[in-house]
């Protein structure tokens, strides 16, 4: 337990000097083996997990979600999206904030990013609100909240972290991802009928769209929803694989940016670049993760959290309603992927020896990822909204996330009590 600690002391440490998390992984846990076991088999180790975890087959639905969701960034389909959203939604009050998260909630279905959705939709729904008076920590607040979801609907990168981390197929994690990513788009949709509702000058009515407009806008978003349709279609019905399913979504979304008649040689030496870069980034993480956690299953801390819980008499859910307030406080200080990686492999044992469903589990870990985005203070969607609307205080855009904030703990209660919410599609598929 002394050594875990010591362990996870130090890597804090280095992460809060600002070294990368996936170094910090790595430097601890070859250091932490090398002192436990021996310097020879610590380079063993290191150089077995890095050839074994490049060579991985699995690690394939990385760079090529990765690429699908880059192709579709910079093809200007956020733009269509939000305008089929505000068709339906504008003339409401309160609707362009509405509009805001759907259109987060579509973008999310193919780009796995929650920093992405945010950034792109800022800049794409900003202007219109801003345009029709609305207050700015409302329209920063619904794009801060909305772009939680890129981690939550299907396909996420987080997602895939998790499931190769703890060995969890990741189409079934993908699957328990839908119900509550759409309670999610739900919830902040209820935030923002609250927010006009008490205060109606922050979200005025928009213009109404006629039918025929409508129609025509859904046209603009056919292709993403074929897309998410195939990928998670395909993974549900068993037709193939999750990394076949990233493939064909790779190789649709490349289709779409050709025929949107934006994609230039330019743009797409800039998708490859950015691709390989991001991916290059989350190996080093991952290759980090499976060392670091070498060194905690090495000094036997999960065995003892295990016996600690029985002999304390802890019931499985009040050590459920701990690890949650861990993730809660953890998301005040630390990004997602940090920590993510620096407790899964401690809590994951732990949680599957009381009993309880690894998918159902995933999908607690990723909602509360995605409530630490936009809680004070580092919230990092506050601050990738501060860089791309710089003009916006820090203070207001918090103020703004506020009632989102709340809707997350009410969808997290939820989740939390009634684990069906996320174990019904992938009972379906099992």
């Amino acid at each position: 337990m002394l050594e875990a600690a010591i362990a996870f002391a130090v890597l804090l440490g280095l992460i809060l000097l600002r070294v990368p998390v996936g170094l910090g992984m790595i430097v601890v846990g070859f250091a932490g083996f090398g002192l436990m076991v021996g310097w020879p088999q610590a380079m063993a180790m290191v150089g077995q997990v890095t050839y074994d975890t490049g060579l991985s087959y699995e690690l394939v639905v990385l760079p090529l979600f990765i690429l699908m969701g880059n192709f579709i960034a910079k093809s200007g389909y956020a733009d269509g999206l939000y305008s089929a959203s505000y068709a339906f939604l504008g003339h409401h009050r309160g609707g362009l904030a509405m509009a805001t998260v759907v259109a987060c909630g579509g973008f999310s279905a193919i780009c796995g990013s929650s920093f992405a959705t945010a950034a792109t939709m800022s800049k794409v729904a900003m202007p219109s609100m801003r345009r029709y008076g609305y207050a700015d920590s409302l329209a920063m607040g619904s794009i801060a909240g909305g772009g939680t979801l890129g981690i939550m609907i299907p396909p996420s990168v987080i997602m895939v972290i998790y499931g190769l981390i703890t060995e969890t197929n990741i189409g079934e994690i993908f699957i328990a991802g839908v119900l509550p990513g759409l309670l999610g788009v739900m919830g902040y949709m209820a935030a923002v009928y609250l927010t006009v509702t008490f205060r109606p000058g922050y979200g005025p009515r928009g213009e109404r769209t006629p039918w025929r407009g409508r129609l025509r806008a859904l046209k603009q978003v056919w292709g993403i929803v074929a897309i998410f349709l195939l990928v998670i279609g395909g993974i549900y019905g068993g037709v193939f694989t999750t990394v076949e399913a990233a493939g064909i979504g790779a190789t649709g979304a490349f289709a779409l940016a050709l025929s949107s008649r934006r994609l230039s040689w330019k743009i797409l030496c800039d998708i490859l670049r950015e691709s390989a870069q991001t991916t290059a980034m989350l190996f080093v993480v991952v290759i980090g993760a499976m060392i670091f956690s070498n060194v905690i299953n090495l000094t036997g801390v999960t065995m003892e959290l295990t016996a600690w819980v029985q002999d304390a008499g802890l019931s499985p859910w009040m050590v459920i309603l701990f690890i949650v307030a861990c993730y809660l406080v953890l998301g005040c200080l630390l990004e997602s992927i940090s920590m993510i990686l620096l407790t899964v492999p401690t809590f994951f044992p732990l949680v599957t020896a009381l009993g309880f469903d690894p998918v159902w589990f995933a999908i607690v870990v990723v909602l509360v990822t995605e409530v630490g985005l936009i809680t004070p203070p580092v919230g990092l969607n506050i601050f990738v909204l501060k860089g791309v609307q710089p003009d916006v205080s820090t203070g207001t855009i918090f103020r703004g996330v506020m009632p989102f904030l709340a809707m997350d703990f009410v969808r997290l209660a939820i989740i939390v009590t009634v684990p069906a919410v996320s174990l019904f599609l992938p009972g379906l598929m099992r």
